[in-house]
């Protein structure tokens, strides 16, 4: 079997990707607060660029003959990004530092598949990991702004 770890990698990508997006569209639907005109379509834009990368690795596990997880119970039981029943009672900072540890956990996973897929030499898989991880960090320093913090991706 060929990228055993890359494969692996992927799957947790596919599970955690589908969960992040939930988790945005939920924020997304109960958000309220003066900033809402302005934020609420941002997180459009954020939840196209999530299913974007969803597809893309779900397409390349299956490039790499693997099968990715595609059901509820399998989404619910392999991602490690918690699920919470949405409410009306948090602030617009509130739900987007949720969204920004949820994008941390995000990075840290894509750090996990470039190494492994550079290990394995799967060279195709290292390259679109990076970009995403690319794109991750700059939502993480977007987001992190708009609630007045660093976005802390390399901390002194």
């Amino acid at each position: 079997m060929k990228y055993p770890k890359t494969k692996e990698v992927l799957n947790q990508l596919v599970a955690d990707l589908t969960q992040m997006h939930m988790v945005v569209h939920q924020h997304h639907w109960y958000m309220r607060g003066n900033r809402f005109l302005k934020l609420h379509p941002y997180l459009d834009k954020v939840m196209d660029e999530l299913a974007d990368q969803l597809d893309q690795v779900s397409e390349r596990l299956i490039t790499l003959d693997g099968s990715p997880v595609s059901t509820l119970s399998e989404i619910a039981e392999k991602t490690k990004i918690v699920d919470e029943k949405g409410n009306w009672t948090e602030t617009i900072d509130e739900r987007y530092a949720k969204i920004i540890a949820g994008y941390k956990y995000l990075e840290g996973l894509y750090e996990e598949g470039i190494r492994v897929s550079d290990e394995e030499g799967d060279y195709s898989t290292n390259d679109m990991l990076t970009g995403f991880h690319t794109d991750i960090e700059k939502r993480i320093w977007m987001m992190a702004s708009e609630i007045n913090q660093a976005p802390t991706i390399d901390p002194e």
